[in-house]
């Protein structure tokens, strides 16, 4: 966290410190070459310096802005590190909550009576967790002449007319 307040622009970015911010660029090592850690150090000290000369760069209070106002003034093809940087550091919080929701779920499903689950099992469990909003709004028949479908089994489900019933019996959870 202390490296993306380096990125704040608020106060013509009294926060700017390079070192924490090429930091920042070894942390995310999949998104930069070597190469690009020199670069972004050029493309840093210029980025800044243009950004508190530029009156249009002194109505950016947060990141988000930051990144819109790079892009309206075409910046963002300029300074490409600089602007994948802050696009990296946006996606963080977003990320993180999202592993912290996973494993979450992953201790409502895994209790210690479900201790040998399968991790094929479990993932499809927590997917059916994690998207409970969605799966609810699928009805119950569906689901099961889905899974009917996958395979030949012993006893087949009816199947339904255009109206929706069961032509033969009806569905146990209709």
């Amino acid at each position: 966290m202390r490296c993306v307040a380096c990125l704040d622009p608020s106060n013509s970015f009294a926060n700017y410190d390079e070192d924490k911010l090429v930091e920042l660029d070894q942390i995310y090592a999949d998104g930069f070459i070597e190469y690009d850690c020199v670069v972004l150090r050029d493309q840093l000290d210029t980025f800044i310096t243009e950004a508190r000369e530029d009156s249009s760069f002194l109505s950016c209070c947060d990141l988000g802005n930051l990144a819109m106002k790079m892009v309206k003034t075409e910046r963002h093809t300029v300074f490409p590190l600089v602007y994948r940087l802050i696009e990296l550091v946006l996606i963080l919080p977003v990320a993180t909550a999202m592993v912290e929701r996973a494993f979450s779920a992953m201790k409502i499903i895994k209790t210690d009576l479900r201790n040998k689950m399968g991790d094929e099992w479990l993932s499809h469990c927590m997917i059916c967790y994690i998207e409970r909003d969605i799966f609810a709004s699928i009805e119950d028949c569906q689901i099961i002449e889905h899974y009917q479908a996958m395979r030949t089994r012993r006893e087949q489900i009816p199947k339904t007319s255009k109206s929706g019933t069961f032509t033969r019996r009806k569905c146990f959870y209709c």
